[in-house]
């Protein structure tokens, strides 16, 4: 798929034309995405494929503005949705019943949620899917407590805390001091009288050839279209509490899943933790039957 056929905030443009542009694209009916989708997959052709995504710009735009809190421009974090958003359309299959902006969130918000942790120099996260979490998490369960200080965390917040986001206390305090920091530049002086900087003494430790890092990058592709795929296989319930509940910045609580859906807490919860894991084993046998990569338990 062409990579320039949606459009761009330019240095020269601003973040209110772009909004205004986007709007000038329709919103697609159920049928005439279905078709366009069809087009796409079984005669990759481009401008339906181009309809498909510019249709759902606004949808990216919504996304991205809620990650504004990180400090990087809202411009870039659009972009980077944009990408998602047309990796989206190129795996998505109509043929599953499922609408394409249901399918495309997962690819918008990973798309950004990398751009941000590669963004930020002073957070070397990345390693498990909890501390991404707690990454993503932690400013706003410290608001929703009132945890909000400039220094460290009182005991009673950081058990709270990592209670909350099911991480340990010790990485709660951690990343909560990461966060708190302030960046500084590589080649300041280390000595105001020393000519070394402090670039001069860091060292790679995770140094690695462009061969490795591309099959990193493709297997992280692969899980990423894993679990999309596997998305499609719950019911809209499913994955209306899966999402709400595990993949927004501001989840859902069981009691206001209970009054959406006129169940108990209880029963939102068993439906989210058997969504959960029927989410798990498609991926997993779909890894399996792929061959080419495992998915470890998280």
């Amino acid at each position: 798929m062409a990579q320039n056929i949606t459009p761009a905030i330019t240095p020269e443009g601003s973040l209110t034309r772009y909004l205004q542009e986007i709007r000038k694209f329709p919103m697609l009916k159920p049928e005439e995405e279905f078709m366009l989708a069809k087009a796409w997959t079984e005669h990759e052709d481009s401008e339906a494929a181009h309809k498909l995504v510019t249709s759902h710009l606004r949808l990216v735009a919504k996304i991205a503005m809620g990650y504004r809190g990180y400090g990087l421009p809202v411009g870039e974090l659009i972009s980077e949705g944009n990408v998602g958003m047309m990796q989206a359309v190129k795996r998505f299959d109509p043929d599953r019943g499922f609408r394409l902006a249901t399918y495309a969130m997962w690819w918008i918000r990973a798309s950004i949620q990398e751009y941000i942790l590669r963004s930020w120099s002073l957070v070397k996260i990345g390693t498990t899917a909890a501390q991404k979490k707690l990454f993503f998490n932690l400013r706003r369960v410290k608001g929703q407590i009132q945890a909000i200080d400039d220094g460290d965390l009182h005991p009673d917040h950081v058990s709270e805390i990592a209670t909350r986001l099911d991480v340990s206390e010790n990485d709660v305090v951690q990343m909560n001091r990461r966060m708190a920091g302030a960046d500084h530049s590589l080649n300041a002086p280390m000595r105001a009288d020393a000519e070394g900087e402090w670039m001069d003494w860091l060292e790679d430790e995770n140094a690695v050839d462009q061969e490795t890092a591309y099959a990193n990058d493709e297997e992280l592709d692969n899980r990423r279209a894993l679990m999309a795929d596997a998305m499609q296989g719950l019911n809209e319930r499913e994955q209306h509490i899966l999402t709400e509940r595990r993949l927004k910045d501001s989840p859902a609580t069981l009691e206001d899943l209970s009054k959406v859906y006129n169940i108990s807490r209880e029963r939102v919860r068993q439906i989210e933790v058997r969504a959960f894991e029927k989410l798990q084993k498609s991926m997993q046998d779909a890894a399996l039957a792929d061959g080419t990569m495992t998915i470890d338990q998280e």
